[in-house]
């Protein structure tokens, strides 16, 4: 039995065990430290090496390099393996998503031209050894939808629990402790028109990932954010602010502040299916940031692990202008960059008693991040209906993959897409010192909206 079936036998008999087992045994941590990666990944390649084996991932900024600065594509000489295109996409069909597969169908000049897979996700050794103690001490909470025991690392490394999955999305390594980021929207409409629909700066903080930071001193929340828009003038003001919880004791807060009300209030429809202000309706809340805010609405199966052919390593779609990137129907295929990697599939039906316009989803979860890559999205009749997908950024220098930025979604029953906290155009994220809490707090979102 190979390290990969091995690896599998296990996970499975952890859910046969119960699905509510978090903290695994000693003897299944320390294959953190051999057969999986350090964030529990096969560290293995695929069989036939189209998936290389992860050695450590992609760490070297250029030299003098400043954050915040525009990354550059780290491979610009290589080409295109190979292209799919709705002619030839039945040679790949088990390794396309049915959103893939939708643009296929619904564009005839849509393409995904697939590059060498590079496993370039990495984090701070700090950050693998708390993941390596939170494999033994973090459970879930609230319901499943929430935990505790872990910190300053992936809260569930070895695991075969969507819901501890999506857990791991959430507080994944991504802009480091602290950043700012210019955070633009364009929609594409369905005859091609291209707007910015909002302009602005984007703060977050995150301090579950602290590096001075302990178990003991942790806040409780994950994640605390606001963004401020300055543009359209007529949207100038308007802001978000959010703080998200671990602890099933603590409550999400959600503000926001509305330029014509001139206060920061309460904002619980900030959250599933409302449809997103940013977007100028074109997406939903929970869509943001690939998942945003609670997500219980869904029951959650995992489907397993998949080779699929994915969004990567996209700098230079991510470095590109607005006049370049944005076409008639779809991103330009000739920047966007897709490779063949290993993710979790989760499925979500509608839990009862619930609602949500999006009765069915699919998420793609990438196995060296955690992070969610794509996902597929069905209305009540059974009709695909959205894509979700994110221009993964590669950044060294944190060193980091991010996919919970650049953001957007294709609208297969109406046409027309959007890509949200883009950065084409202007610079990228910026990662600062961690702020105090004040400046996440409602009475400074009002100081720094108010015109």
């Amino acid at each position: 039995m190979n390290a990969q079936i091995k690896t599998l036998a296990a996970l499975i008999a952890l859910t046969l065990a119960g699905s509510t087992l978090a903290a695994v045994s000693p003897e299944e941590a320390a294959k953190l430290k051999t057969t999986l990666t350090p964030l529990g990944a096969e560290r293995a390649g695929n069989k036939d090496g189209s998936i290389p084996a992860w050695t450590g991932g992609y760490t070297k900024a250029p030299s003098g390099y400043q954050s915040g600065d525009v990354r550059p594509d780290f491979f610009p000489d290589e080409k295109p393996l190979y292209s799919i295109t709705a002619e030839n996409m039945a040679q790949y069909a088990d390794k396309l998503t049915d959103g893939a597969k939708g643009l296929l169908q619904k564009y005839p000049n849509f393409r995904m031209d697939i590059y060498p897979t590079h496993r370039t996700a990495a984090a701070p050794q700090w950050y693998y050894d708390n993941t390596f103690e939170n494999a033994t001490r973090a459970r879930l909470t609230g319901d499943g939808y929430r935990f505790e025991g872990a910190y300053g690392g992936v809260p569930f490394p070895i695991t075969n629990n969507p819901k501890e999955m999506l857990l791991n999305h959430q507080t994944a390594w991504t802009r480091g402790e602290s950043a700012i980021s210019p955070s633009r929207c364009f929609t594409v409409s369905p005859s091609g028109k291209v707007t910015l629909v909002s302009d602005g700066i984007q703060n977050q903080q995150f301090p579950y990932n602290f590096k001075d930071g302990s178990l003991e001193t942790y806040s409780g929340y994950f994640n605390v954010g606001h963004f401020v828009q300055s543009a359209p003038a007529s949207k100038a003001g308007e802001s978000i602010l959010a703080h998200f919880p671990s602890d099933a004791d603590e409550n999400i807060g959600l503000w926001q502040y509305l330029v014509g009300q001139r206060r920061v209030r309460r904002a619980p429809s900030v959250s599933y299916d409302t449809p997103d202000s940013v977007t100028s309706g074109a997406g939903f809340f929970d869509e943001a940031f690939m998942q945003f805010g609670p997500y219980d609405h869904h029951e959650y199966k995992l489907l397993g692990k998949q080779e699929m052919y994915v969004l990567y390593n996209n700098n230079r779609a991510n470095a590109a202008q607005p006049e370049e990137i944005f076409t008639p129907d779809f991103l330009n295929p000739d920047l966007v960059r897709w490779e063949l990697h290993r993710v979790w599939v989760i499925d979500a039906t509608l839990a009862p008693g619930k609602r949500h316009v999006v009765a069915h989803r699919r998420f793609y979860l990438d196995e060296d991040s955690w992070q969610i890559l794509l996902v597929d999205g069905w209305d009540a009749q059974g009709q695909l209906w959205r894509m979700t997908y994110t221009l993964t950024e590669l950044a060294p220098d944190v060193p980091s993959l991010v996919a919970n930025m650049a953001w957007g979604n294709y609208n297969f029953l109406t046409g027309g897409y959007y890509l949200n906290a883009a950065t084409n155009g202007t610079t990228q994220f910026k990662v600062v010192p961690p702020r105090p809490d004040s400046f996440f707090s409602p009475d400074e979102l009002a100081n720094m909206s108010a015109r």
